[in-house]
């Protein structure tokens, strides 16, 4: 098998490319190859026996995406995407790298399908942030997809995109709606919905950290580990008993700010909490008042998909994965 992740460089790239090391293989496929793109280059993983290559690419440039695809991947993995926050103050950019880009991988596969019965699956993140407010709590799989931000709008157009490509039966895949990824490790990104993981992530190691909203601010979160899990399993699962809405949102949990924060309390102290420094951003506030406070995700857990179950789990699945075990 041959799998190709493009945005393998970033956080859930990494942990992908580590799973499927770790697994020797994609369900019970073993990866010969792994052809791992980013626009910076991404790094070879650790301990694999097959053959690995490392592309520095940009999808949206013109292409790309044929070259990527003239190898022909058996499952293709895209991720990505420039976050929320920039693509808000860079409409340009976020519509050439995150519309753009996936109708350029989406036509790439088309014209091999034509040429000689290309047939790949793809994986593709999308987020739920194609919903907006008014929003209802919890969201039913039945809501309409309604965003309110540039990139909301952006992965509903792909999302659209992958199920009229997949209708015609020019490749099979699946939309994956991430919730909002906690605790995300390393350093801060361009991402709005970042102080979610900084809250918890700075302080846990005895950082302070800055808070822009309300304690009363409700939103849906997994943690990295379940993440992965999710393109795992979009990835081996029968795609026959999804139906014709490719785009699922997945399990999380629903939790405010305040409910994290005590979560927080409860595993690190008062003196993790303390490093917590309220600084209202009223753009970022107006942000979070349209996005999702928490879905019922029916069809994806009959599905298979699993994600934690409270707060207090995922802030131990940040301690066991980022931290060894202990704060």
């Amino acid at each position: 098998m041959h799998v190709l992740i493009i945005g393998a460089a970033g956080m859930v790239g990494r942990k992908l490319t580590e799973r499927l090391v770790r697994d020797a293989g994609l369900g019970e496929n073993p990866v010969e190859t792994m052809t791992l793109v980013d626009v910076i280059t991404p790094e070879a993983p650790a301990g694999f026996d097959g053959r690995v290559v490392l592309e520095q690419a940009d999808l949206s440039a013109a292409g790309e995406a044929e070259r990527l695809i003239n190898t022909r991947p058996d499952v293709i993995f895209h991720l990505a995407a420039i976050v929320s926050g920039e693509a808000e103050r860079d409409f340009d950019k976020g519509y050439r790298i995150n519309m753009d880009g996936m109708r350029y991988l989406l036509d790439a596969v088309r014209h091999a399908h034509d040429a000689d019965g290309y047939y790949p699956r793809l994986v593709f993140t999308s987020s739920i942030a194609v919903f907006g407010a008014p929003l209802p709590y919890p969201i039913s799989d039945d809501f309409h997809t309604t965003p309110l931000t540039s990139y909301g709008t952006q992965k509903a157009v792909c999302e659209l995109l992958l199920s009229d490509y997949i209708r015609r039966g020019f490749l099979d895949g699946i939309g994956i709606r991430l919730p909002t990824i906690c605790i995300r490790p390393g350093k801060p990104n361009a991402a709005a919905s970042g102080f979610f993981s900084g809250i918890l992530r700075e302080p846990l190691v005895g950082q302070e950290a800055v808070l822009p909203v309300t304690d009363d601010i409700r939103h849906w979160h997994a943690s990295p580990r379940s993440a992965v899990g999710f393109l795992i399993h979009g990835a081996t699962m029968d795609l026959s008993q999804v139906g014709p809405r490719r785009s699922l949102s997945m399990p999380g949990v629903s939790a405010t700010v305040g409910e994290q924060i005590e979560a927080l309390r409860r595993i690190a102290g008062d003196k993790a909490v303390k490093l917590i420094r309220r600084e209202p951003d009223e753009m970022i506030m107006r942000m979070c008042a349209g996005w999702a406070p928490g879905f019922e995700a029916k069809r994806a857990r009959e599905l298979g998909f699993t994600a934690e179950s409270s707060f207090d789990e995922i802030i131990r699945v940040h301690i066991e994965d980022e931290l060894g075990g202990k704060l």
